[in-house]
């Protein structure tokens, strides 16, 4: 897109969004709120309360987040594989692995069958 074009975009994009706030600030039901919320925050003031003891007041329920904004908490990390050790008992070799991505494991599965070379393994830790 040229600069001009931007240009007359951004230029478009706020005629609009000012004629949107103009129409807002005309409601009648904004006002309202406005008001309800300059009264609330007046009250909450004048008596040394947050929003979080109010809703703690009006719902005792509410699961409120005690972490402070900005940390996230973690669930956990990733299970770590357990090492198992597969013992071939055509040729006495053995290999450890945590996963299935090695590649004498695969040959051997494609060789004998995977449920059979899964019967050889040893859970190790």
């Amino acid at each position: 897109m040229s600069l001009i074009n931007e240009y007359r975009a951004t230029e478009e994009a706020i005629k609009e969004l000012q004629a949107r706030l103009k129409n807002l600030s005309e409601d009648d039901k904004l006002q309202k709120e406005l008001e309800f919320e300059g009264k609330l925050r007046t009250l909450m003031a004048e008596y040394q309360k947050s929003l979080r003891d109010i809703i703690a007041l009006l719902d005792p329920d509410a699961k409120v987040n005690k972490a402070p904004r900005g940390i996230v908490k973690t669930t956990g990390t990733k299970r770590a594989r357990k090492v198992k050790q597969y013992k071939n008992p055509h040729n006495g070799e053995v290999i450890e692995t945590k996963g299935g991505n090695h590649k004498t494991l695969k040959e051997w599965k494609a060789k004998w069958g995977g449920d059979e070379v899964e019967s050889w393994a040893t859970l190790l830790g």
